[in-house]
């Protein structure tokens, strides 16, 4: 007999004695609720049920790294996932508290084809979530959700004999020196090493000691009640605090990490915040020095100078523009046979040689200071200034309820196409086409461009801009794009804007 599965509690009793999981927390390519409010620890034990029976379905070897981030609920939520999987019949090897990156490696390292990362990335405290995958490096996308969510609602895991748990230790000491090796820093660096008292703490100060890059910590201390700032690269708050720690410290650059390490932000020695798209402009240049002909992947916020930079065109890259989402770039990453793939939100994918193509801020970091170094003569403003000017806006994000914003976007890009398809311009120019492989992206006929696209795991809508003229042009572009997304009434106001 199955239990019922609850999208709401009907009391306080059962609440307690049966699973609760809202079906919108089942997202594109992560699972994501607030605990307990939209799940509960025996929903968590259904999950764990259901991706065992995923697993075992798909005739997956019957085996998975577990881990989790270190916010004070993580645990908890990771033993009843566990109990989940054991039931399903699953080997669990637990790593213990991780970065998500470490938990790919993991996979790797001790030769599992499935994992299950505890965390809720970027997002503020209240919320939970799994990352998962078992197709190394790869991690779920829509399909493999949509059937995991498919299980596990209709209450359909299957309980099955051979579940077993064993805790896993040294995985943390082998990810590290898989990062660095032998690499040492020639020239003097260094480096304010901001984690915003996330998960980060515990590995990146010690991975920049390793290299021999002198360290200026910033909110390293574990602290899971984030009291500076969310730790989130791509947010503003966090972006600036890390300049101004630079500018008092004389600093070369710094590098922020996000909550579970598997995104990287930049600021240079001038104290400049360079979006992440930028810095992987500023990588995929030097790579293509040492790799000519090199593919690379980009994701619709990023910004267009990978297609147009000269630099780039001389050293024969190709590039593909893929849809947002970290499981998307993985898998587009790998199947193209790209050599990296950059995404504006800060995940980056480096492929062999360079990496495993899953997304990993502290492998980010190190490649950097190889950068740093195949370029002694230069600093980090240097290679910004050296890229073509561009005015573009940081990621920003007017609510939109995860009920809704499939259907609202829908109706936005058919707006846009229709003024495209009518001759009509945005910010005065001609609008040279609507790419639509994920959300909109309105070119118009300077390459200047804006995207509105859904989140795949917050209620928001993802605006994003760039031009190639002017900051003007930047703030009529977002003007004139947010004056369609008006057009309907349940979006409402930015987290932050220009």
């Amino acid at each position: 007999m199955t239990h019922p599965i609850y999208d709401v509690t009907p009391n306080t009793w059962d609440f307690l004695k049966y699973p609760m999981i809202k079906p919108t927390g089942f997202r594109e390519y992560d699972a994501r609720w607030r605990f307990p409010e939209e799940i509960n620890l025996p929903g968590m034990t259904a999950l764990g049920l259901g991706l065992g029976t995923q697993i075992r379905r798909r005739g997956i070897t019957p085996e998975i790294v577990v881990a989790n981030d270190y916010r004070d609920y993580s645990l908890s939520i990771k033993h009843a996932l566990i109990i989940g999987l054991m039931q399903a019949g699953i080997r669990v090897r637990d790593i213990g508290p991780a970065l998500s990156p470490m938990a790919y490696f993991a996979q790797f390292h001790l030769d599992a084809p499935a994992v299950a990362m505890v965390t809720a990335s970027h997002n503020p405290n209240g919320w939970t979530g799994v990352k998962m995958g078992f197709e190394r490096p790869l991690t779920h996308g829509p399909d493999e959700m949509d059937e995991l969510r498919d299980i596990v609602l209709s209450g359909h895991g299957e309980p099955a004999t051979g579940g077993s748990y064993e805790f896993t230790d040294g995985v943390r000491e082998a990810y590290l020196d898989d990062l660095v090796g032998d690499f040492r820093v020639s020239r003097p660096l260094k480096i304010v090493c901001a984690t915003g008292n996330g998960t980060a703490g515990a590995f990146a100060p010690e991975l920049f000691e390793r290299m021999g890059v002198e360290v200026v910590p910033s909110h390293n201390e574990l602290d899971y009640t984030f009291p500076n700032y969310n730790p989130n690269p791509e947010d503003m708050h966090m972006l600036h605090d890390m300049a101004a720690t630079l500018k008092a410290s004389g600093a070369d650059l710094a590098l922020g990490f996000d909550g579970d390490g598997d995104r990287c932000g930049v600021v240079d020695d001038e104290g400049e915040e360079i979006f992440a798209d930028k810095v992987g402009v500023i990588m995929a240049r030097d790579l293509s020095k040492i790799h000519p002909g090199a593919t690379f992947v980009a994701d619709v916020k990023s910004t267009g100078l990978f297609a147009s930079d000269p630099e780039l065109l001389a050293n024969g890259v190709k590039v593909d523009y893929w849809k947002t989402g970290h499981s998307h770039m993985k898998r587009r990453v790998k199947e193209i046979g790209a050599l990296a793939g950059f995404e504006k939100s800060g995940h980056y994918f480096l492929a062999e040689p360079i990496g495993r193509g899953y997304d990993c801020g502290m492998r980010v970091a190190v490649e950097i200071c190889k950068l740093m170094d195949r370029n002694p003569d230069q600093s980090m403003s240097d290679l910004r200034r050296a890229l073509p000017r561009t005015w573009s806006t940081p990621t920003m994000s007017p609510y939109c309820a995860d009920s809704e914003k499939y259907q609202v976007l829908e109706r936005i890009v058919a707006k846009l196409t229709a003024k495209h398809d009518a001759g009509e311009t945005l910010a005065g120019r001609a609008i040279k086409e609507v790419v639509t492989v994920n959300g909109a992206r309105v070119i118009l006929d300077n390459g200047s461009w804006g995207l509105v696209r859904a989140s795949s795991n917050t209620p928001n809508l993802v605006v994003v801009c760039e031009s190639s003229d002017s900051e003007e042009e930047l703030r009529a572009i977002f003007e004139d794009l947010d004056a369609v997304i008006r057009t309907e009434p349940s979006v409402g106001d930015y987290d932050q804007r220009i």
